[in-house]
């Protein structure tokens, strides 16, 4: 399917999907685009790997390895891809911290973390995705101000891919309530006071009132790694 081609499935199916249950838009995704498709996890949980699963057996589940996770995260994954109907796919940046800290300096994080997350996150997942049409993620609307106006089905223009958000207008208790029901797995950080897990040296527990994002680069203006815009 040509670009312009993928981009009016996006928009489209934008607007039909809108009300449509999260196992629908995924079941949509799947015969849509097969094995062109694929779901991205940070390991903060399996919620859409688990959904997607059910849509797409053996779907590509792609994890992006940035070497900084905490050990909960790594831990994660393995589980997830030893108990569910899944492909877990790791990637890697192109270079390794000790690499990064040789080019740029020691904790590059604390003073460019848009290019430590440039070199980490997002070059990395470009690479990985040039093999497949469409990807989903977990971002949801309740999330923070930044995430509101996440669509299920969108064009992501700068990979030009149809990118997915099943679960976009579910709330922290839809998630839940979903995790108890099927078992599903997540991150053991989540009942320590982490709302949303990133990298170790860049994520802290959370405070009573603040949003699901707030522990994540606290103190800086930054609010999105760049995978997401």
């Amino acid at each position: 399917m040509t670009t312009t081609g993928l981009q009016e499935v996006a928009e489209r199916a934008g607007r039909e999907l809108e009300d449509a249950p999260a196992p629908d838009i995924l079941r949509w995704a799947a015969e849509t685009f097969g094995k062109r498709f694929c779901v991205t996890s940070s390991m903060e949980d399996a919620v859409v790997a688990h959904l997607a699963s059910r849509a797409l057996p053996g779907v590509d589940v792609v994890f992006l390895d940035t070497g900084y996770h905490f050990p909960e995260t790594i831990g994660t994954r393995d589980a997830v891809a030893a108990v569910m109907d899944v492909n877990v796919i790791t990637l890697t940046p192109r270079a390794t911290v000790a690499e990064q800290d040789a080019a740029h300096g020691p904790r590059l994080h604390d003073r460019d973390p848009d290019l430590c997350c440039a070199l980490r996150k997002v070059e990395p997942l470009e690479r990985g995705l040039t093999a497949y049409d469409a990807w989903a993620t977990g971002l949801r609307r309740d999330e923070s101000p930044t995430r509101a106006g996440t669509p299920v089905v969108g064009w992501d223009a700068r990979r030009r891919k149809v990118k997915v958000s099943p679960i976009a207008r579910w709330t922290q208790d839809d998630v839940d309530a979903y995790v108890s029901e099927h078992g599903v797995l997540t991150n053991p950080l989540l009942m320590d006071g982490y709302a949303s897990v990133g990298c170790a040296p860049c994520t802290r527990r959370v405070e009573a009132g603040e949003d699901a994002r707030a522990g994540r680069w606290a103190g800086l203006a930054k609010t999105e790694c760049g995978l997401h815009g």
